[in-house]
């Protein structure tokens, strides 16, 4: 028997239908190892040493595999097809090694880029190493991300700056707030268009002043109403006659859209069905293993020469011989460094029945197949014309153009939404030739105000990562659900980003004192690095120490700044965020008011604290004063000990709402002051602590492990997280339990192992 083993369930469950008898295929579920997440993890000493543990709950699908593998003459990893794939089945391979598992069973590495029987077929007859240049670039940019989270994210928490700062995270989160600041500074400019309204035999149509005075009209040309004045006297009052002086004639067209890589498909899918990242992952996610598409994460635009052929005849076959181009259309990948995949994302197949889908699957799955039919079809053409208008008197010209579309090539399948928003402007002039007298009905002068850039949303701040060469593949649906959950950035109703208070003070920390890891440059030279260690052109060791000098150097010197001076720079940077009308004057005292921080989040404070106890609500919208006992606003019952009866009470401590009875405390995080009874307190004395369940905090942004309050313990309330337990009286927030967790130190009691005799 062979054992093979993938990543997820449901993949096994595919594979095995194609391989039958004398084959398991088993599931590792994801990474199981990671870095014990304690300080000195990754050895700076001593060429980077890397101390790993079997991440909880794994040990389940270890002991699996280790069981199967005692059956089996072989063993083939079969993790997915890029860095992180790669990085796993080291990872098995290294444990089961370390465990005397194998017994000289053979090993081999099978990689697949769809999940057809075809494909896991001729993977497993062509198998292959271990690609240790894969290996390498994932244990750098681990230890890369480690060494940020373990150096930097104390000195965050410390001086409640922020929860953690990611070495991609925190370049995204600095680009959305640039692009604020970019909005803020905006000073609209004012200019004016002119346009004609035109009729020719009884046909209508506008034409756009191009030249008046023998001046040629630019969009900013006409910079006032007065200037607009001057124009229309001198043109005169409609009803005038024009006279046609030019026309021009020419055919056009229009290439489709190469097929999807990970970044255009996570764009498009948030354009067209208003998915975010993580879930047009998720979802071609499910795809991949149900084998209905090829692998989801790759930067390539490729597709292999069978799929062409398959999808040519399926042109010719459903829409005809003219939408088949004579030869395949190919397309050029962007990325100066595709090599997460082989192909672009596409259906494995081409013939036969649609497969039953529903919901969000369905959609994923439709968008994919039309643009991948698309892009092996002819292009769209069309027929444009263009005729210049000038007036009797000869001191203006109107330029009109007209576009048509003669052809529908891939646009019968597939139209990005660029082509849908030039396809429903498109306009028809009436047949016009030179020396056709035209009658300008109507001159109408419209006032226009350029217009600040645009918020990024999800789609175009993948697209811009994407242009800047920072992130890969596998990272851009994290990044956007990272500097979301940590609450550095917000979406409003039409799904842009704004930063949030939060998000301008970490950014500001991280531009003033690690400079280098929010420059986009310094961000993308390490994407190309790791992409070098893939390749084999850098060495691994090289290049940590080419990162680890400067960046430990900006960790050491940040350590030994005062809070204060860290105030004051950030008060700087945000100075006109925060007085976008230079006046920040306290309104009680006089006194200069600035950036505060405490464990509730930024506020604005003045400087005379305490003798002036003047604050502010720190928000992109708002600035609202608010009681200084409770800086940023932070909203709680205004009576903390309310007596229920019975020697019941009601209080409110420093980790939430509770109910005691003198001996014993029970959290109450769901009631108020309002809405809590003698008869629920009475009911969570008694049995709330037995039915209470584990209640998942949120993640730590050091490890990535959830962290849980468990309301009962051996000896009281407790949170544990990746083996780190610690006691609390009540359920913190999650803040305060990454404090706790991250900050713990290590017991020093010793234990005795006792043998039976």
């Amino acid at each position: 028997m062979n054992l093979l083993i993938v990543e997820s369930p449901s993949k096994a469950k595919t594979i095995e239908k194609y391989l039958g008898d004398g084959w398991r295929v088993i599931a590792s579920v994801g990474h199981v190892r990671d870095l014990v997440p304690e300080n000195g993890s990754v050895d700076t000493e001593h060429d980077f040493a890397m101390r790993w543990q079997i991440m909880p709950g794994k040990e389940k699908q270890i002991k699996q595999i280790i069981t199967e593998l005692k059956r089996a003459d072989a063993v083939y990893l079969a993790s997915d097809p890029d860095r992180e794939g790669e990085a796993i089945a080291w990872h098995i391979l290294d444990i089961l090694n370390a465990k005397h598992a194998l017994n000289g069973k053979k090993v081999y590495r099978v990689a697949f880029h769809e999940i057809t029987k075809h494909a896991v077929l001729d993977a497993i007859e062509h198998p292959r190493e271990i690609d240790k240049n894969l290996v390498d670039a994932y244990l750098v940019r681990r230890a890369l991300d480690y060494l940020i989270g373990f150096g930097i994210s104390p000195l965050l928490w410390r001086r409640n700056l922020g929860r953690s700062a990611g070495r991609v995270q925190s370049v995204a989160v600095k680009l959305v707030v640039d692009r604020e600041r970019e909005i803020e500074n905006f000073k609209p400019v004012e200019y004016w268009s002119l346009t004609a309204k035109c009729n020719h035999s009884g046909a209508n149509f506008d034409a756009q002043l191009s030249n008046f005075n023998g001046k040629k009209i630019e969009k900013m040309t006409i910079e006032n109403n007065a200037y607009v004045h001057e124009i229309l006297e001198k043109i005169g009052e409609p009803e005038i006659v024009a006279n046609v002086i030019s026309v021009d004639k020419r055919k056009t067209s229009r290439r489709a859209a190469a097929p999807f890589t990970t970044s255009t498909l996570q764009q498009e899918a948030a354009r067209k069905l208003y998915f975010s990242s993580r879930k047009t992952m998720s979802t071609a996610q499910k795809l991949y293993e149900q084998g209905l598409i090829t692998y989801m994460r790759t930067d390539a635009t490729n597709l292999s020469v069978d799929a062409v052929n398959e999808i040519r005849a399926y042109i010719g076959k459903t829409y005809g011989d003219a939408f088949v181009p004579q030869k395949p259309n190919v397309y050029v990948t962007k990325s100066k460094n595709a090599q997460e995949a082989h192909e672009a994302i596409r259906p494995t197949h081409f013939d036969g029945a649609a497969p039953k889908l529903t919901g969000d699957e369905a959609k994923l799955y439709d968008l994919i197949w039309k643009r991948t039919i698309a892009c092996q079809m002819t292009n769209a053409e069309f027929d444009s014309v263009s005729a210049d208008i000038e007036t009797n008197n000869h001191v203006a010209i109107f330029h009109a153009v007209g576009t048509t579309r003669t052809f529908d090539g891939f646009m019968r399948v597939y139209t990005e939404d660029k082509d849908d928003a030039t396809d429903s402007d498109e306009t028809k002039l009436p047949p016009l030739a030179v020396g056709d007298k035209i009658t300008v009905t109507e001159l109408l002068p419209e006032q226009h105000f350029t217009q600040p850039p645009a918020r990024y949303t999800e789609a175009s701040l993948v697209k811009k990562l994407e242009e800047l060469g920072i992130g890969r593949p596998s990272t851009y649906a994290t990044i956007m659900s990272t500097i979301v959950d940590r609450k550095y950035v917000e979406q409003d109703k039409q799904r842009r980003f704004h930063p949030t208070p939060g998000g301008w003070v970490i950014s500001a920390y991280l531009s003033k004192y690690f400079n280098d890891l929010v420059d986009v440059n310094f961000t993308a030279k390490t994407e190309d690095t790791l992409d070098d260690i893939s390749n084999g052109k850098r060495d691994k060791l090289d290049a940590l120490r080419a990162f680890w000098g400067p960046t430990s150097q900006m960790i050491d010197g940040a350590r030994g700044v005062k809070t204060t001076d860290i105030i004051n720079a950030v008060n700087d940077i945000m100075h006109n965020h925060l007085f976008p009308d230079g006046n920040d004057k306290c309104p009680q005292c006089g006194g200069k008011l600035g950036i505060k921080l405490s464990k509730f989040g930024a506020f604005i404070g003045c400087e005379n604290y305490p003798q002036c106890n003047y604050t502010m609500r720190l928000t992109d919208t708002d600035k609202t004063a608010v009681d200084t006992s409770n800086p940023g606003n932070i909203e709680k019952s205004k009576s903390t000990n309310i007596d229920l009866g019975d020697g019941i009470s009601f209080r409110v401590g420093r980790f939430g709402p509770y109910v005691t009875n003198g001996t014993k405390n029970v959290p109450a995080k769901q009631y108020t002051a309002e809405t809590i009874t003698l008869d629920v307190a009475r009911d969570l004395l008694e049995n709330g602590i037995k039915k209470a369940e584990p209640i998942n905090l949120g993640e730590n942004p050091v490890t990535g492990k959830s962290i849980f309050y468990y309301p009962t313990g051996r000896y009281g309330a407790y949170i544990s997280s990746n083996r780190v337990n610690v006691s609390v009286n009540a359920q913190p927030s999650l803040d305060e339990a990454i404090d706790l967790i991250n900050n713990k130190k290590p017991s020093t009691r010793k234990f005795t192992r006792k043998t039976k005799k």
